[in-house]
Parts: structure tokens; sequence; C-alpha cells
């Protein structure tokens, strides 16, 4: 499998975390919380965090804190399939295909709920071919690009399929919760909204250096389920994020990576670039100290997470376009992304 383009969208409206934090101030949530949990939103909001700026899909942050089910599952409505299509027209584009080049739509989200799924919408929106197959893939978390790429592996593999388009998309904002729960605070500060799509075949495309699927690997323990994981609350999602994640996800990096040395014959030393999910700044330092890995090898995932926040799924997808804009070098590419469960899922690309 060979991946033919990449595209990403944003919603139009960014934020500085400055921003977020005076909205913050002028909202009459602050004030329903504690001591602590306010000083928590000042350290984050106020200080280096590694996020510079997040996107909402909303026109300004006082629609933030209108925090009930009916408006956020509206806001997610509203604005997940557009923001899908959006992403899937710019690596259609950058593939130069069209939708009648596609037989397959996969579409990864963790952050709101349709029946019929996000596919119905977005295949509508795009003008895709009513026989082409689709499949909604729902509960992975910022985990969920490699498993939807991995299924159209499986599509190309098995000849059902000679295109797939892949997308993971996130209305984070559609998920927001407040409460004290230290958890529930650093995600309302970590998380922006977007959506990646990958248009994939069986053959390179003329468009960008061979960017081949080799091996694919993913690991699962329920046993810390508990620590990472979105519950229902009031009829909202509310995230589950416990201090210790950043080194749980090292340890299954490390399985993960373990794994694909193995499949690969191939030695971390003659890994040329990394395409990490851009999980946190304490995630990414936790990645770097605990693989031994210079901090500058993250470099492509510490600037998404500058400009972008976490956008959950979508996140391995920006920091795989940044990379290929910013000509980074040919060989061997491991990518990785991790989340709810917890998973982790990573795959070895050659490029070039």
């Amino acid at each position: 499998m060979f991946i033919q383009g990449v595209g990403t969208a944003t919603p139009q409206h960014r934020y500085t975390q400055r921003e977020c934090w005076d909205a913050y101030c002028r909202s009459p949530h602050l004030s329903r919380l504690s001591g602590r949990s306010q000083a928590i939103l000042r350290k984050v909001l106020s200080s280096e965090n590694g996020i510079a700026t997040r996107h909402f899909a909303m026109a300004n942050l006082e629609e933030a804190f209108s925090l009930d089910p009916n408006t956020l599952h509206r806001r997610f409505a509203d604005h997940a399939p557009a923001l899908a299509a959006q992403a899937a027209r710019r690596a259609l584009d950058q593939a130069g295909l069209a939708v009648a080049d596609l037989d397959a739509l996969i579409i990864s989200t963790c952050t709101g709920y349709l029946c019929p799924g996000l596919t119905s919408y977005v295949s509508e929106l795009l003008g895709l071919n009513p026989r082409a197959y689709l499949a909604d893939l729902v509960g992975h978390g910022c985990g969920a690009a490699l498993p939807n790429l991995q299924l159209a592996h499986s599509l190309l593999a098995s000849g059902q399929a000679a295109r797939v388009l892949s997308i993971s998309v996130e209305i984070c904002s559609a998920a927001f919760y407040l409460d004290n729960d230290p958890g529930v605070l650093v995600s309302t500060c970590l998380f922006g909204d977007g959506a990646g799509a990958l248009v994939l075949g069986r053959e390179p495309s003329r468009a960008l250096p061979p960017i081949e699927w080799r091996h694919f690997s993913s690991i699962l323990n329920p046993r810390d389920r508990e620590l990472l994981r979105f519950e229902t609350r009031d009829g909202m999602l509310r995230n589950v994020l416990d201090k210790s994640v950043p080194l749980l996800v090292v340890e299954h990096v490390r399985e993960v990576l373990a794994d694909l040395e193995s499949k690969s014959g191939l030695a971390r030393s003659e890994i040329s670039e990394w395409i990490v999910h851009s999980g946190g700044r304490d995630v990414l330092a936790a990645l770097s100290s605990g693989l031994a890995l210079d901090p500058a090898r993250l470099h492509w995932s510490s600037a998404v997470l500058r400009e972008f926040g976490n956008v959950s799924s979508p996140s391995v997808i920006f920091t795989l376009e940044k990379a290929l804009a910013g000509n980074a070098r040919p060989g061997p590419w491991f990518m990785a992304a991790f989340g709810a469960g917890i998973s982790c899922h990573g795959a070895l690309l050659q490029v070039g």
C-alpha cells in the first residue's frame, strides 16, 4: 500500500492559549471551580506547555462554555462532516485524483456519534459512488488513524478496492467537560479540532515521493483502561486522563517498536524520521527520555502540537504532512499513535 495524497483541515477560528485563559476568567464556570483547579488552568494556559494556538469549531470562546448535550452534539454534527470533506478534497487534489477514482471510504472519530455514521454525510458531500465500501470506526480515541490505515491496507491487499480514502476527524470542542478533576481540566487545555485524510492505493503517487506502508503492529492493555478513556456523564463525554499516561505510553510504544523491528529486521538506529502522535508536551518528553531519543527527533510532532494542540486521531496525519512538506529525510519512518484503552499502534513506512 502506498500513500498517494495527504490533506488536513482545521476550523477557521484559531485561539491562543492566553485567549483561552482570558475566556475562562470571563466565564461564570471559573468561580465554580476550586482554587486548586483555577490554579491548574492558569498554569497550563498561561505558561509554556508546548502549545501556542488551537483551532475550534466555534466563532467565539464564550461558546466553549455552553456545556449541554444538545449544543455539543450539534457542534459535532455541524462541523465533523464538513471538516472531514475539506481534508479529503485536499488529499485528492494532491494525489491528482477525483472522487470517482475511490472505491472505499473509512472514517474514524471518537468525539461524537451519528447514525448513520460520518461516512454517510461525507460521501454525500464529496459525491462518492453510492456503491463504494463505507466503514465507520469509533472508540479508538487518539490512536485511531493507524488502525484505520491497516483496514485500508487489507482492502487493497485483498483486491476489494483499488483506492481507499482514509479520514480521521475530531471535534474535540464537542467533548469538553468542566469539573475539578485535574485530568479533565488539563484535557480542556490541550485539545483542538481538526481532520486528516489520506488517499491510498497499490502504487506510488507521482505527486509525492514513494511512501509505502510496510509493517504494522498494535497492542492493547485493558488493565489500564480506566486511566485513559471517555466516559459518559450527564449525557456528555468526559475525558479520563491519568497523570501516569505519559509513562504508560512509553511502555506501549517500546513494545510496538520492538515488534516492528522483529518483523522488519530493522534496527532502531536506522529509522530516519519519527512521526508520532502529538499527545502533549509531557508525552513527547517521556518518549524522548524513555526511548533515549534526542528531543529534536520528535520536532515534527512538537511543531504540530505548538500550532494546533492535540487534535486527537488526526494528529499523526498532521505530523506526516508537516514532515513531507519539510523535506524530511528519506528512508524508514516510524509512525505511532496511542489512545484510549490504553492502546498503541505503530507502522513502518519506507519513504523515497
